[in-house]
């Protein structure tokens, strides 16, 4: 079975905690986890998911690795359970323009005129369920049909969904980078269960820092579902890399970032061309 140890306290205290059960149980590749639970009281936990044979008791083990009395440490008995079953048939099916977005066990949902794009839960950021991705596609299925771009770059790829995307619909050369080495795997693990291996490469790079996006360059259009912070720091390198006409999509932005990331982007000439508001996120669309 597995128990879910915590201890809670300062963030300071909780992240030397975390750094410290990291290196107490990182043979064992126990999941570990630290999160804020009470941001008025400046509160954290840090937690790890410990197997243990039925009815022994680890607390004394965790309490060990950080230090403490283990009076400290809480403890939550887990359920026996298909954690990835059960998250996948939480995962419906999304909407966004003429795409839909899925897993493999809703297949049975596709329409015949629907663009599917199949992604299942796991180890990268994008599975279209949260709204920026769902803003980016739609932004994407509107600039394809009216502009018909013939070169893109997914920047900050996370699992291609947005890349997927854009091959089937275009059916032009995508580009899709991450700096995670990771999501670079999922990501061409789901290019290819989706058919469009032979339109869209892969690739690990640090923002625009890739020999394979300067050898491409310039592009079309330029889709990043990224932060806003690293968005604002690489406006220049968006107006090195764009064509005359191109078009860029922006997206993990907050309604409160946007007219910050649009400061930066126009400085580098890049102006607003509109907005596409989901919940408490903004998408972007802008140009030369």
């Amino acid at each position: 079975m597995q128990i879910r140890y915590f201890i809670q306290g300062p963030k300071a205290d909780a992240e030397a905690w975390y750094a410290a059960l990291e290196t107490a149980f990182e043979d064992e590749g126990s999941p570990l986890a630290i999160t804020e639970i009470d941001e008025a009281k400046r509160l954290f936990e840090a937690s790890a998911y410990l197997d243990v044979d039925e009815g022994d008791d680890r607390a004394a083990d965790f309490a060990e690795a950080i230090g403490v009395a283990p009076d400290r440490v809480g403890r939550e008995d887990l359920p026996d359970k298909d954690w990835m079953a059960d998250v996948l048939a939480g995962l419906k099916p999304v909407r966004a323009g003429q795409f839909l977005v899925h897993g493999a066990h809703d297949r049975d949902k596709v329409r015949p005129n629907d663009l599917s794009i199949e992604i299942e839960a796991g180890m990268a950021f994008g599975t279209g369920h949260h709204g920026t991705t769902a803003g980016c596609l739609t932004l994407i299925g509107e600039e394809v049909r009216r502009r018909k771009p013939c070169r893109a770059l997914d920047l900050g790829t996370g699992s291609a969904v947005l890349a997927i995307g854009l091959a089937k619909l275009a059916r032009m050369p995508v580009l899709a980078t991450d700096i995670d080495p990771v999501a670079v795997k999922v990501a061409a693990d789901n290019v290819r269960e989706n058919g469009v291996a032979g339109l869209v490469s892969c690739v690990e790079a640090t923002g625009f820092r890739s020999g394979q996006v300067a050898t491409k360059a310039p592009f079309d259009l330029i889709v990043a579902n990224v932060l806003a912070g690293p968005l604002r720091a690489m406006a220049p390198d968006f107006a090195r890399h764009l064509a005359p006409g191109g078009r860029v999509i922006l997206s993990g932005i907050l309604t409160e970032q946007r007219w910050s990331v649009l400061a930066s982007f126009a400085t580098q000439g890049l102006y607003h061309r509109r907005t596409l508001t989901m919940g408490e996120w903004v998408t972007l669309l802008l140009s030369r």
